[in-house]
């Protein structure tokens, strides 16, 4: 019988064929079974979907297609907006691995005078300027609805600023797209907010803008009852005189989950319609929700009005320009950037505005969207009235109390009803899930005079805002007027990571710098001093002594001087060696040790695989 032996060297190939096809088999069907499977390992999860976007996702019925529109070309020489690309790219494609199949991802680069950059153009995108050689950038989302039944919706540009809200932005447009009916918004005003088309007047500009949005149902408070659960968002603007039935109805509606915005006001310039009872003629301008702001645990006083010398709205009065310390103009430091509805807002003007606090024993959170600055102040409303040919008498004794007054802000609670004794069909004393109510202290924002100008153009009126008061509604109605999946969604960390020791070395030298720039300002205050001192009336000293020492004196500052730049060039050159020995070692342990412990390792498992072998010969 013939023995046949098989040589080493042939068991070693074979059994290497057999590793890379376990590996090919391996891999065939992990791509099969694991297709949708996704690890997000970086620090703060930045493409792992929130809740609500999954739930959004989930809840699609139609097959949509999401084209991404990104300049490839025109940002080779943009890296932070190739890298925001980046991130946008990588959540549609989780957001597409969620859909399994109903949702088409394409990406395009619009080049210039090319088909796919006027399908961008035609679709609302809007191109930036700054990329390489001049060309326009093009970075914007359109998603369309397969049936071709439903308006394509677009983003039109991915600001940099708004990164946050990136996931809240694609979200709402697949929102949009699977649900294409206008939400419906119902409006309860003390206000002629609706004009009046009897005397030819117009329906205020926000409410204009409220119906490209939304179908705005005007409500009467007369002789209501219940409110129509189906209404997306609720607008109640100056309540004043509300009946019980009226303010349970309101109430309830909250309860039962409805979304409502209160627009109050301790003394609205628009409510030019006197109260006439028994005493006469009362100056009555002030609106209040006490019985429910009371059960809410908001405190909110309709007597008094915040004044803020340093963000005051200047006026002409009797021919000439005064800052109105009731008049407000909040500016970017003044809204909550982490918030969707004021992040992008760059000015939201106010006008005699009042201000809420929460009760010291609600459990509720109020979260500010408009304030002012530490400069404020509390004063009468009747003052303010008073004042109201003179508004630079509001600064008389004026003392700012370095307090942030909240405007306006979300309340967010499990509300209780202000109504225990009322046992209603349908009556809740408790909400059945967290809910929230937006708090607005003035109601002089929605009118035109504070965020519009009005001008003749070709016997139409043009409109030109100014400040951002009717995006501020208009974002509020959108953002509650979505579903709840998408009010769960709040802003997100930026995802440009910081170089947190190089900055914590710069934080230092500033300090360093911080206490040189003192040593230079008290050097320079105490050479003053004595140069004034020296003046050559003084003690008796002669003209020529005097002089003298004052250019000793001169001399020595400025040698001191000398002394302290030179100081402040060696912090600098300290601050730069360090962050550049900083930059050394971590290329040292990139490029040189990391590798050589690899290569260290493999050559240390050679050498005794080496030894092993050699041993069983």
């Amino acid at each position: 019988m013939r023995h046949f032996h098989l040589s080493r060297s042939f068991l070693l190939r074979l059994s290497l064929f057999g590793i890379a096809g376990l590996f090919l088999v391996a891999i065939a069907i992990s791509s099969m079974s694991l297709r949708t499977a996704r690890i997000d390992l970086t620090a703060d999860r930045i493409y792992t979907l929130t809740p609500g976007t999954q739930n959004i996702v989930d809840s699609l019925r139609k097959p949509l297609t999401l084209t991404l529109y990104f300049s490839e070309h025109a940002t080779r020489d943009l890296p932070q907006l190739r890298s925001y690309e980046q991130r946008v790219h990588e959540m549609l494609r989780e957001i597409a691995v969620r859909a399994h199949g109903r949702i088409r991802l394409k990406v395009i680069d619009p080049v210039p005078y090319s088909d796919d950059e006027d399908a961008a153009e035609s679709y609302g995108l809007t191109p930036a300027t700054g990329g390489s050689n001049g060309e326009r950038v093009f970075f914007g989302l359109v998603g369309t609805a397969g049936t071709g039944d439903v308006p394509p919706q677009a983003i039109p540009f991915f600001d940099p600023a708004r990164e946050p809200f990136v996931e809240y932005d694609i979200a709402k447009l697949l929102y949009e797209l699977g649900m294409p009916q206008k939400p419906r918004l119902g409006v309860i005003s003390s206000l002629p907010v609706e004009g009046n088309l009897v005397i030819g007047e117009p329906s205020w500009a926000v409410v204009r803008q409220l119906d490209q949005l939304a179908e705005v149902t005007s409500i009467d408070p007369e002789g209501l009852k219940h409110i129509d659960p189906a209404l997306k968002v609720l607008l109640l603007i100056h309540p004043k005189r509300l009946s019980d039935d009226a303010q349970y109805a309101i109430d309830q509606y909250v309860l039962h989950g409805g979304h409502l915005v209160v627009f109050v006001d301790p003394d609205s310039e628009m409510d030019n319609a006197p109260l006439v009872d028994a005493h006469g003629v009362v100056d009555d301008h002030d609106s209040d929700l006490r019985r429910l702001f009371e059960a809410w645990g908001v405190v909110y006083d309709p007597a008094k009005v915040v004044l803020d010398r340093s963000q005051a709205l200047t006026i002409e009065l009797n021919g000439n320009s005064i800052g109105h310390p009731a008049m407000l103009g909040l500016g970017t430091q003044d809204l909550n950037h982490d918030d969707v509805v004021t992040a992008s807002l760059q000015r939201v003007n106010f006008s005699t505005a009042g201000f809420f606090e929460l009760a010291t024993d609600t459990k509720a959170r109020l979260i500010p969207l408009v304030q002012t600055s530490d400069e404020a102040a509390v004063m009468s409303a009747q003052r303010v009235r008073d004042a109201a040919g003179d508004p630079t008498s509001l600064l008389e004794n004026y003392e700012p109390t370095h307090e942030r007054y909240v405007l306006a802000a979300r309340l967010r609670d499990t509300f209780r009803t202000a109504f225990p004794e009322r046992r209603d069909r349908g009556h809740l004393d408790r909400a059945v899930a967290p809910g929230e109510v937006v708090l607005v202290a003035d109601t002089d924002l929605l009118s035109d005079r504070l965020w519009i100008d009005v001008q003749p153009l070709l016997g139409q009126q043009q409109l030109t805002p100014f400040a951002n008061n009717g995006d501020f509604v208009a974002n509020l109605v959108d953002n509650l007027g979505g579903s709840t999946a998408l009010l769960s969604i709040r802003g997100r960390v930026n995802s440009q990571r910081p170089f947190t020791r190089v900055r914590a070395l710069q934080a230092a030298a500033d300090r360093k710098f911080l206490v040189k720039k003192r040593e230079l300002e008290n050097e320079l205050y105490e050479t003053q001093r004595r140069l004034a001192e020296l003046q050559p009336a003084k003690n008796g000293a002669t003209p020529t002594t005097a002089t003298a020492e004052q250019r000793r004196e001169v001399e020595q500052y400025l040698q001191r001087k000398l002394a302290i730049g030179k100081e402040l060039r060696d912090v600098q050159h300290q601050l730069n060696a360090e962050i550049d020995a900083l930059g050394l070692r971590l290329k040292f342990i990139n490029i040189v040790l990391v590798p050589g412990l690899v290569a260290l390792v493999g050559l240390i498992y050679g050498w005794r695989r080496t030894r092993r072998s050699r041993r069983v010969v």
